[in-house]
């Protein structure tokens, strides 16, 4: 599979079981439709239903690229991820804890990773996070330890 993509979707649109980490990229096609040839791609093997893994890394970079590069509102970021996360074909590790973060970074406006670790720090009954970024104080849910 390693560098030929359309082995990946050719598997999957076949209906077999395929059981593969996603990249960015085809998050990326497949929410904003660009380029057309691998948005349809990328859409069609969300569409049919394979194993595919979402790593936590990949929505924080997904969340970049939205927001840098196509200039994506923060609250439509957080509903295209959300509606990517939820995609029958998608699993990820823990989907409380995206969800939580996507909510913190849409509703708190701290940046992702912030929101990441805030949202961390609430499900696992932590309650704190070391940094230096006064934003996290908005949090009174949990403790900013400054430094």
């Amino acid at each position: 599979m390693g560098g030929h993509p359309s082995r990946v979707a050719s598997v999957a649109c076949e209906g077999s079981l395929l059981s593969a980490f996603l990249d960015t990229n085809v998050i990326i096609r497949h929410l904003t439709g660009e380029p057309p040839a691998m948005a349809k791609r990328a859409t069609e093997l969300l569409a049919s239903e394979p194993d595919l893994i979402l790593a936590d890394l990949v929505v924080a970079e997904c969340v970049y690229v939205l927001e840098s590069f196509y200039e994506v509102e923060r609250a439509h970021v957080a509903a295209l991820l959300r509606a990517a996360i939820a995609l029958p074909a998608i699993r990820v590790d823990d989907s409380a804890l995206l969800l939580r973060a996507l909510e913190r970074y849409e509703h708190a406006r701290l940046d992702f990773a912030d929101a990441y670790l805030v949202a961390s720090a609430e499900l696992t009954g932590v309650g704190a996070v070391v940094s230096f970024d006064k934003a996290i104080d908005r949090i009174s849910s949990v403790e900013r330890i400054a430094l």
